[in-house]
């Protein structure tokens, strides 16, 4: 038996819209003995951006297009609280003191697959500045984990750029990977 449902979102045009689903979903899971959480259920107004949710580890908002005036479009972004999860998780990835005596390769191996599977999951919508500061974030790791390695301090960038890391030491790129639109293929 079902003791509790998560994660729902329903879309109106009108605020009496919204009213009367909530009032009709709250009576749909009565019947089946289930509730609403009130502190976590909300009725927010998207229009012209006014207001935004979290939904699923993303942050949605209605934004004006750069390109046409007046009219507003849905955009998804990862949250802060996602970003924080994922720096953290790179910092004791690379930063921790025993991987200093490891190669540059073994601690990219460990990497890759963490950046590789947080990357598909929020590489949609328009995370593309988002990905790009994580992108960042990984490179000045790497370049304090390499001179920690070699005895220098400071970040070095001079010694090992950007370019260099994503070529030789073959680390994941995020940057350029989100998808736009996703379609949904009919025939399979």
């Amino acid at each position: 038996m079902v003791r509790y449902a998560d994660d729902l979102v329903i879309l109106c045009t009108t605020a009496q819209a919204a009213d009367d689903a909530l009032r009709q979903l709250t009576n749909l899971l009565a019947d089946l003995g289930l509730q609403v959480n009130p502190d976590k259920t909300h009725i927010r107004c998207l229009l012209k951006g006014q207001e935004g949710f979290d939904f699923l580890g993303f942050h949605h908002r209605m934004k004006e297009s750069w390109r046409w005036k007046g009219r507003y479009y849905l955009q998804t972004w990862p949250l802060n609280k996602a970003m924080k999860a994922i720096r953290q998780k790179i910092k004791t990835t690379i930063g921790t003191r025993d991987l200093t005596f490891r190669s540059p390769q073994e601690v990219v191996q460990r990497l890759n697959p963490i950046l590789r599977g947080w990357g598909n999951y929020f590489r949609k919508g328009n995370s593309s500045r988002k990905l790009d500061q994580i992108d960042n974030y990984v490179i000045q790791q790497l370049q304090l984990y390499l001179s920690k390695k070699h005895h220098l301090s400071g970040r070095n960038r001079w010694r090992w750029p950007r370019t260099w890391i994503y070529k030789e030491l073959r680390v994941y790129c995020l940057c350029g990977t989100t998808k736009w639109h996703t379609s949904v293929n009919a025939h399979g």
